[in-house]
């Protein structure tokens, strides 16, 4: 805590805040180990992700101001090029990072669309029509809030009325998405029961003699002149049996039709609008939804996490870029160099 005081206070009086005027104060050295090195280079990665997901913690070293510009102003050497180095190391690193997360959120992604079941034709129609209405809507409100800051309230007036009716037709339309999303849960609810039903066993009476001598009842003794009317009184008991299997399958098949119709109706609620879809952002790996409102976009545009992770690619850009020239210019010099020594060496010959 001591220490962390220390150097912000530093950072805003100087290193030498306690001496007296009269006093020489320390001449400040960039190549001094208590500096930052990344702050001399770009910036300090330390200071980009404070408070967020990403965040790294306060930076260990100092960041002076007075040690920067004499960074910048000293001569390319092999100490600065380790510099350069190390902070590229350092941003690539958290760059393979968020590059990871980025891969594992599209494959998520596409996990979750490849459960989802497949929309019908017209239900897909409607989920595209919805999504072009709401961002209309969401278009004309943003500019009725532009105009009304301007003080254009014939404008506002005007895109207002027409927000209104796109919001009418948008109503229209989910009422239509869900007739047909009813329609189509019906007709698959009624293949559904014809299937299952097709799928049971008919029953039918019972012609194996033993089964018949196991659910008929034995009769008493009886004269032959008794046994025409004991027939007669066998037969139904081998018939009910086969109606009660029939009433218990009809009262099943009944009671799984009812059942998945309640589940159809409980999830209803869920699927009377279509679901949103997300993308992944390709600078932070954010989850983003698609279409979403203009707001909603600049605000994660603006974020800690989204600038930082921007800032930290066109840093390594902006560097391999220089890099490149400075290769390009030293390959050029040795090209003319070598070109000048053999018009040279003609020359004498």
């Amino acid at each position: 805590m001591v220490d962390a005081a220390r150097q912000m206070l530093d950072e805003l009086m100087g290193r030498n805040r306690n001496l007296h005027p009269s006093e020489a104060g320390a001449k400040v050295n960039w190549e001094d180990p208590e500096f930052c090195q990344f702050y001399n280079v770009k910036f300090c990665p330390h200071d980009l992700f404070i408070n967020t997901r990403a965040d790294l913690g306060p930076c260990a070293r100092i960041h002076d101001e007075e040690a920067r510009h004499l960074y910048e102003d000293a001569r390319p050497s092999q100490r600065k090029r380790q510099y350069e180095d190390e902070f590229l190391r350092f941003c690539n690193v958290m760059l393979h990072d968020v590059d990871r997360k980025i891969q594992k959120g599209k494959q998520r992604l596409l996990l979750m669309q490849r459960d989802q079941p497949n929309v019908p034709a017209p239900l897909s129609r409607h989920q595209e029509q919805l999504s072009n209405l709401t961002a209309r809507i969401n278009k004309l409100l943003s500019e009725a809030e532009e105009a009304g800051i301007r003080g254009d309230v014939d404008q506002a007036q005007d895109l207002m009325t027409l927000c209104e009716e796109l919001k009418e037709e948008k109503e229209q339309l989910v009422q239509q998405y869900e007739a047909n999303h009813k329609a189509i849960n019906s007709i698959s609810l009624t293949k559904s029961a014809e299937d299952e039903l097709q799928q049971q066993p008919r029953s039918s009476p019972v012609t194996n003699p033993s089964e018949e001598a196991a659910t008929t009842p034995l009769p008493a003794a009886t004269t032959p002149d008794d046994a025409p009317d004991a027939a007669p009184s066998s037969a139904p008991a081998a018939v009910t049996p086969t109606d009660d299997a029939g009433e218990a399958t009809g009262a099943a098949s009944e009671d799984k039709t009812s059942e998945r119709t309640d589940s159809k109706a409980a999830g209803w609620s869920h699927d009377a609008m279509p679901e949103k879809q997300m993308k992944v952002c390709e600078i932070c790996g954010a989850f983003l939804i698609v279409g979403d409102a203009q707001q909603r976009i600049e605000d994660h545009l603006m974020g800690k996490q989204h600038l930082g992770y921007s800032k930290l690619r066109n840093a390594v850009a902006e560097i391999n870029e220089a890099r490149q020239k400075e290769r390009e210019q030293e390959e050029r010099r040795r090209r003319e160099g070598r070109v000048g020594r053999f018009h040279s060496y003609d020359s004498r010959r």
